[in-house]
């Protein structure tokens, strides 16, 4: 029996990282100190033509008065380099004329490129990215923040797409490069910041979000994360990752609406496979988009108003109600008579495009 096709849509994503990385390290160098840099190198070349010309003065031919001086040389070498070409001082000797085609002509393209770099990381390029950002900025609104880019959050930024969210309404902000690398992939909003910094929160526009997903990889670091969005945003809702059970309690008093323990929901799984064979594989199907069936969230409606959660428009199979906060279950009394404001969480089947397909 053939299995059916991959639904795993992290696959290329995954062969792409399995291919040959060059061994890098961050260099944390000031923007001062790179343009330094940049000069110092333009400077030295420039210096090197000027000793080989000074050197060999006696191939350059003055028209003005016939003696090459050390000013000449200095003169003779920037207006050689930057190709201005006066023609008062010109190479006479095939000496001259070698050293100027072999050792002058590609000090002259490096020191260019040297300029030209800088002028383009320092000017036009910074002031493209803040445009950029500020265009994006201005459409931000009801988005998706996702605060580090690990396992947990790599996942769920898929499954949210897998869902019908566009990238374009999903922030990444994670201070790894290569990791921010693989969710430009995928379309989404990326920046390269620590997301425990208020301007960093600020400048992804951390009070207008529809949601905010915290997994930073430490259970310390997600804890003061969800305390700084919450601090900037009251009302945005909040899921985190913790993985130690002691920290739970500190990730909801930090602010946080939702703490996933990966670790113990695995042990659900696990402990829900002795049961029955199939308790695991329905769970995952539910908590997955790719599978037959999911899990809905959503405000009943008008109409729903006044029935049970067993007669849902939907046609999904209602399974709790949340009334001002508190939980309801569907075999509850309250639950016969769905009121405005309920919030319902039913099981509702996925779309026949989405669904699995069947094995041959």
């Amino acid at each position: 029996m053939a299995a059916p096709p991959s639904r795993n849509p992290f696959k290329r994503r995954t062969l792409l990282a399995d291919q040959f990385r060059p061994l890098r390290r961050q260099v944390k160098l000031p923007v001062w100190g790179d343009l330094g840099l940049r000069m110092g190198a333009a400077f030295v070349l420039i210096a090197l033509v000027i000793a080989i010309h000074w050197f060999d003065r006696e191939g350059l031919k003055d028209g003005h008065d016939g003696v090459i001086s050390f000013l000449d040389v200095v003169y003779f070498t920037m207006i050689s380099i930057t190709t201005t070409g006066f023609g008062d001082i010109a190479p006479i000797s095939d000496r001259a004329r070698l050293i100027e085609a072999v050792i002058v002509t590609p000090v002259r393209i490096a020191v260019l490129f040297i300029f030209v770099g800088a002028a383009y990381d320092f000017v036009i390029k910074r002031s493209w990215e803040k445009f950029r950002m500020a265009r994006i900025q201005e459409q931000l609104t009801g988005h998706v923040v996702v605060l580090g880019y690990g396992t947990s959050n790599s996942q769920s930024v898929g499954e949210l797409i897998e869902r019908g969210i566009d990238p374009r309404c999903i922030v990444v902000i994670d201070p790894s490069e290569e990791r921010l690398a693989a969710a430009e992939k995928l379309g989404v909003n990326v920046m390269a910041a620590d997301a425990t910094r208020d301007e960093t929160l600020k400048a992804v526009r951390i009070a207008e979000a529809q949601s905010v997903l915290v997994s930073a990889g430490r259970d310390d670091t997600s804890i003061l994360i969800v305390l700084t969005v919450r601090h900037l945003a009251p009302r945005v809702p909040i899921s985190v990752v913790v993985r130690a059970d002691d920290n739970e309690l500190l990730a909801r008093q930090a602010g946080a609406n939702n703490v996933i323990n990966p670790v113990r929901f695995t042990g659900l799984l696990l402990a829900g496979s002795v049961k029955g064979a199939h308790i695991a594989d329905y769970l995952a199907d539910l908590a997955s988009v790719g599978g037959r069936v999911q899990l809905v969230e959503r405000v009943v409606s008008a109409e729903e108003c006044g029935r049970s959660i067993s007669e849902l428009k939907s046609g999904g199979k209602g399974l709790r109600v949340y009334r001002n906060g508190r939980p309801i279950g569907f075999w509850e009394d309250e639950c016969q008579m769905l009121q405005p404001g309920d919030v319902v969480v039913e099981i509702v089947p996925t779309a026949p495009t989405e669904a699995a397909a069947p094995s041959s």
